[in-house]
């Protein structure tokens, strides 16, 4: 079980020192879905998965033109305050509010699609009661 771990750290780090000098062109905006290398994480955290340790994630907030506040997806649909059900192509997911974060464009692969308007304020809203 360590060592499993332990290869799947040293793959994470060789990916991340490869997406810490990455140049990136990539343009993104609120709204838009993407794959997102999010990295080997602990305890609750979310992870990602596969080579590329990537998960859809939801450009909530953009900053500036490298970074951007972050929704990850879980691949089911699910209940609680911090779970919003949201529909991707061929799926139904939830965004998970409790794991919102900061993220940088490199980190970014592959743009998946853009939600509604209509989901984007659904998720606003509940964004909102959730933290204010």
């Amino acid at each position: 079980m360590i060592e499993n771990y332990f290869l799947a750290l040293l793959d994470w780090w060789r990916l991340k020192f490869v997406l810490r000098n990455k140049q990136s062109r990539i343009v993104f905006n609120e709204g838009e879905v993407w794959w997102c290398s999010m990295g080997l994480n602990i305890g609750e955290e979310v992870y990602g998965k596969g080579a590329g340790f990537a998960r859809p994630i939801l450009v909530f907030k953009k900053f500036t033109g490298n970074s951007f506040w972050g929704l990850p997806f879980t691949g089911s649909e699910k209940q609680g305050d911090w779970y919003v059900p949201i529909d991707l192509p061929n799926q139904r997911s939830s965004i998970m509010l409790n794991q919102a974060r900061a993220i940088d464009k490199k980190r970014l692969r592959s743009k998946m699609t853009i939600i509604s308007a209509d989901d984007f304020q659904s998720i606003r809203t509940a964004f909102h009661e959730l933290y204010c």
